[in-house]
């Protein structure tokens, strides 16, 4: 099941929550200092720390800490031109990310739009790839029960989001 909320990552009760991390596993603005603040920034840094990094279209996971059981770190690519894989990244960030939520026993699980903010991915390219790339791993794994939800307190990204989830 896919569901977009028009709300912020930390107001879900999902049992993971997506971070859209960095390869070094930092803490950020955005939705990640969001997250990190949420969660505890001092403990998630040396969970991260102890972990080391993360490569682009990969995703690692940690305690949530103050904020929820998980958090799933999965990095996205920086948008250049669509030339140089940011597709083929960003699709293999969710599939990583659900990948985990599946090994880890995780019923539900709240992402960002990732790559669609500072990363500069064009939104509707951003929601095409993201829902895509979800449904795909939804139809791979019929016998996972997991909730998907899309956390966008954007109304612009959230109204668009809505009109692209019907399409695919």
């Amino acid at each position: 099941m896919i569901e977009i909320r028009h709300t912020g990552i930390t107001d879900t009760e999902a049992e993971a929550v997506v971070n859209a991390a960095n390869t070094y596993l930092m803490q950020g603005g955005g939705v990640c200092g969001v997250i990190f603040n949420a969660a505890g920034p001092e403990k998630l840094q040396n969970a991260c720390d102890a972990i080391g990094g993360c490569p682009t279209g990969s995703a690692v996971i940690t305690s949530g800490f103050d904020l929820c059981p998980y958090i799933i770190h999965a990095v996205g690519p920086v948008y250049q031109d669509g030339k140089h894989h940011e597709e083929e990244l960003l699709y293999s960030c969710y599939a990583s990310a659900l990948d985990l939520a599946l090994e880890h026993s995780i019923a539900s699980v709240a992402f960002p739009l990732i790559s669609a903010g500072i990363y500069g991915y064009p939104l509707e390219k951003a929601w095409e790839t993201a829902l895509k790339a979800c449904r795909e791993w939804l139809e791979k794994h019929q016998d996972c029960d997991i909730h998907i939800i899309f956390t966008i307190p954007e109304q612009n990204k959230f109204d668009m989001g809505l009109e692209i989830l019907k399409q695919v």
